[in-house]
């Protein structure tokens, strides 16, 4: 066989193989709220991992946003306030859950307006999966979930 040929037959096999695919690591529904251009806006989400070893979210970003923060609610006193954290983890069989009053990601200072319908995209950088990049649905600025309309629809 020439030369040519092994090297043909060798892109061919290679071709042929799967990709290396990342941790798996599964979106589910994911949302964010409606906001002024300028302000901030929270993104939420479930993170399931399906894999056999811990990963944790290091990092986000979206084009939407200067900025974009790991966040969590912390009782101080009396009074709830956010503050950031270095990581969220994502252990198997256990869904990391991103929801208002608990971790989420803040989306400090907007580059535009978002509005209710569109969807904007946001990277999350893992640990061991890398980056994974999710179209995010924007919801009311009153939602309370992912499909609401605001905190009281359906009541």
């Amino acid at each position: 066989m020439t030369t040519r040929r092994l090297l043909l037959a060798a892109a061919a096999a290679a071709l042929a193989l799967p990709a290396v695919a990342q941790a798996p690591l599964v979106v589910h529904e994911p949302w964010a709220r409606a906001a002024m251009a300028g302000r901030t806006s929270a993104a939420y989400m479930t993170i399931e991992n399906t894999a056999d070893t811990l990963d944790r979210l290091v990092a986000a970003s979206s084009p939407i946003a200067r900025t974009v923060e790991l966040h969590t609610h912390i009782m101080d006193g009396a009074v709830m306030r956010m503050r950031p954290v270095t990581a969220i983890e994502v252990n198997p069989g256990e869904p990391a859950v991103l929801r208002p009053g608990g971790l989420h990601l803040m989306l400090i200072d907007l580059a535009r307006q978002l509005r209710p319908g569109e969807t904007i995209p946001v990277t999350l950088r893992f640990e061991r999966a890398g980056d994974v990049t999710v179209q995010v649905p924007v919801q009311p600025a009153g939602a309370a979930g992912p499909g609401q309309g605001g905190p009281h629809r359906g009541h």
